[in-house]
């Protein structure tokens, strides 16, 4: 059932960027669709979002390599009651304005008015796809009412020094954007925490017909980029238009408020490695705001040999999936998707195995993302020396090796 109001909001998810620092996972998947967790995708935790907050009448905005995405989507989300008003759509480009791709944000906002239209909403709720956080969006859009708003943002805290890579506000007393800068070099603090700036997480909500207007105005500019962050939002302030921040408030419920863009390898596997602690940073297992994903028919995991001073099949501080057989070996810190097959006397230790990986007997794998269906031969050693690793694998700044394919194994006589 709906909470009062939100019937009238409809939510746009762009899920259509290509991902580039995310490769090789990104190689045949788009970013959204990249799995996470072990049983999730990305773009779950969004959709999780939505429903929970009683925002249950989506579209999916799609682009690049959307095939697994539109199928993950439809095949884990067909819960939404039509009789209900509620539906949950895949849209992928139509070059129905015009021939191009989506040319940013924006664009693929004006692209789609036509959509946004049928839905007859009175407010659009804009996220996007790749992010990892637990938001109330009701609450922003109860704000958005009250205050009168043209356009509410999300805000979160940030460092000063890791508010370059994010648009950052001024704003008043009463949380009206005053300025607003995208990428900013050198970052405006908050007034009263000079260490601290106040950073878009790139939510938005617009009354539809503001948004239908700015988005109109900005196609017909030759020099925009048609980005909402480069382009609408400073316009905007500076037009004076009524935009307000909303201040983010964590549904985690942890001391530390939890965002996480996902977009590169280190920052995926960091993700990741924040599931696995005792006290994990990010709570999956909390039912009031639980996290939805399509779950395969499979058999519980299993744990076999216990040969003292030989085999011993365990996992520590791990998250192992439906269907994984753990079989005589060590796994340590890390988080195994389903159907992963650990097999005697191998130890992964901090690594990231996705659906249907093997590892052979005598292993040893450290810090590595090992991509889904790869076969690992016996006694393969990996992650303890990285010049011998970067000859057949990506490796990343941070020391995380990303195994994409079983081809690149040396063979073994």
């Amino acid at each position: 059932m709906y909470e009062q109001g939100m019937e009238k909001v409809l939510a746009v998810l762009l899920a259509g960027g290509m991902g580039e620092r995310l490769y090789p996972l990104t190689k045949n998947r788009a970013k959204p669709a990249v799995p996470f967790g072990g049983i999730y995708r990305i773009i779950d935790f969004t959709l999780s979002n939505c429903f929970n907050s009683s925002c249950r009448r989506i579209c999916v905005l799609t682009q690049y390599k959307s095939n697994s995405l539109s199928r993950h989507v439809n095949r884990g989300w067909n819960i939404m009651h039509n009789e209900l008003g509620e539906f949950i759509e895949i849209i992928p480009p139509q070059m129905r304005v015009n021939s191009n791709w989506y040319q940013g944000t924006a664009d693929a906002i004006y692209q789609n008015l036509y959509s946004i239209d049928q839905a007859d909403p009175n407010e659009v709720l804009i996220v996007s796809g790749d992010h990892i956080y637990k938001m109330n969006y009701q609450k922003m859009v109860r704000q958005h009412r009250e205050s009168r708003a043209d356009l509410t943002i999300a805000a979160i805290e940030t460092p000063v020094e890791e508010a370059t890579r994010f648009g950052v506000f001024e704003i008043d007393k009463s949380n009206r954007v005053l300025g607003f800068e995208e990428k900013p070099e050198q970052p405006k603090p908050l007034p009263d925490n000079p260490d601290t700036a106040l950073a878009s997480m790139g939510v938005y909500v617009f009354n539809v017909d503001v948004l239908r207007d700015v988005v109109s105005r900005d196609t017909a500019d030759s020099a925009s980029t048609h980005d909402f962050g480069k382009d609408i939002i400073p316009r905007m302030v500076r037009k004076k238009m009524a935009v307000y921040a909303y201040k983010f408030e964590d549904e985690n419920r942890k001391e530390a408020q939890y965002w996480r863009d996902v977009g590169t390898i280190d920052s995926y596997w960091e993700a990741n490695m924040d599931l696995v602690s005792v006290d994990p940073q990010f709570n999956l297992y909390d039912r009031s705001w639980p996290m939805r994903a399509n779950l395969p028919t499979l058999p519980p995991a299993k744990f076999v040999f216990a040969e003292v001073g030989s085999r011993f099949g365990v996992a520590v501080d791990s998250i192992v999936s439906p269907g994984c057989i753990v079989s005589g070996g060590m796994v340590d810190r890390s988080v195994l998707s389903p159907q992963v097959r650990i097999n005697s006397y191998a130890h992964v230790q901090e690594s990231i195995l996705l659906n249907g990986v093997s590892v052979g007997r005598h292993c040893r794998i450290r810090r590595a993302i090992i991509e889904k269906d790869v076969k690992v031969p016996e006694h393969t050693v990996i992650g303890y020396n990285l010049q011998e690793d970067a000859k057949r694998f990506r490796v990343t700044p941070n020391g995380i090796v990303v195994v994409e394919s079983a081809e690149k194994f040396t063979p073994t006589h």
